[in-house]
């Protein structure tokens, strides 16, 4: 289970992050992944349960799937390659095998949520300072 890995070192990377800024609750995960990963769904099918008992129980997560693009040596130029695995240009139709973009894997960024934002006060406790204070 690959995607339970990964899905268990973002948590770690992310919880990591969290506890040297005294953030006890992430809002939302943002990552890109290249097209060849092809770990979208099983990311997002574990991540919940990977997450619970964390800094990240509860947050959003979000992927960017970043395209496949290829380095055409005759074309001198970069392309989509003429199928996910078939590394030819659709141009000259030469083999075009140095991927340029598609195997990404990256922690884009986070938002926190701020302290009042995940723990916020309950009604009836407003109500009991705001009379205290009078």
């Amino acid at each position: 289970m690959h995607e339970l890995a990964l899905a268990r070192s973002l948590i770690e990377i992310v919880d990591e992050y969290a506890a040297e800024r005294h953030v006890t609750h992430i809002k939302q995960i943002n990552v890109r992944l290249g097209e060849m990963s092809a770990m979208t769904r099983a990311l997002h099918f574990c991540f919940s349960s990977v997450a619970e008992g964390t800094s990240c129980e509860g947050a959003i997560l979000n992927i960017e799937i970043i395209p496949l693009t290829v380095y055409c040596g005759k074309c001198d130029a970069i392309k989509a390659p003429s199928g996910r695995y078939s590394f030819r240009c659709l141009d000259c139709g030469m083999p075009a095998h140095k991927v340029i973009t598609g195997r990404e894997m990256q922690l884009a960024s986070l938002e926190l949520f701020k302290t009042e934002e995940a723990f916020p006060t309950p009604p009836n406790v407003q109500q009991s300072l705001r009379l205290e204070s009078i």
